[in-house]
């Protein structure tokens, strides 16, 4: 089970590269075009793909072995379904009819 703890490694940190976009999506505050799209790419289209998976796996371990808690830390498994909320909101927040009103 050693790949789920890499691919919830990966996911914590595409968890935090999106949080970082959506902060640049409020506000543009990094002057480097380069590392704002690296951010950007990271963030958007590597954490819209891995976060869901990776709690999918956390559910198939749960259905399955029943002890999540051995393969992958707690605080890991928390922050990872913190950042799926978070991009389900975000989701939710993009199809919002008055976000396009001004």
């Amino acid at each position: 089970m050693r790949w789920l703890l890499f691919l919830s490694r990966l996911a914590f940190i595409c968890g935090i590269f999106f949080l970082l976009s959506f902060s640049l999506l409020l506000q543009d505050w990094i002057l480097d075009e380069n590392l704002e799209s690296t951010i950007i790419t990271i963030g958007y289209f590597m954490g819209m793909i891995i976060i869901p998976v990776v709690n999918l796996c956390y559910l198939g371990v749960l259905i399955v072995k029943r002890r999540l808690r051995e393969f992958v830390p707690v605080w890991l498994v928390i922050a990872n379904v913190l950042f799926l909320f978070t991009l389900i909101f975000f989701i939710f927040y993009l199809n919002d009819p008055y976000y396009h009103q001004k």
